[in-house]
């Protein structure tokens, strides 16, 4: 399940996800924060692969391909700057092909 929240020039990208999820690797055109509040993962960032346990906060730079495996239940927050607010936008305004 996907929420959004939206402040000024900030915008969180609330996912709750099940154990077993796998997030795809994408990459962002701008450093952003990943925060996973609830659960535990594994992260893979370009070559570098580790595992996180809820609370954590940790910054993806731009350009780096990343991509998540639930190994709980979670609840993982992305937290992007940006003006964008139209949630049909957002992915093109923030993911890098």
């Amino acid at each position: 399940m996907i929420t959004h929240h939206f402040s000024d020039n900030l915008y969180a990208k609330e996912t709750q996800f099940p154990k077993g999820t796998q997030i795809i690797q994408h990459k962002h055109k701008y450093d952003h924060l990943s925060i996973l509040a609830k659960g535990k993962v594994k992260v893979v960032v370009d070559d570098e692969v580790f595992d996180i346990e809820a609370p954590h906060c940790f910054n993806i730079k731009a350009d780096k391909h990343h991509g998540v495996l639930a190994l709980e239940d979670c609840v993982w927050y992305c937290i992007h700057a940006t003006n964008e607010t139209d949630i049909n936008n957002i992915d093109e305004v923030l993911i890098k092909e």
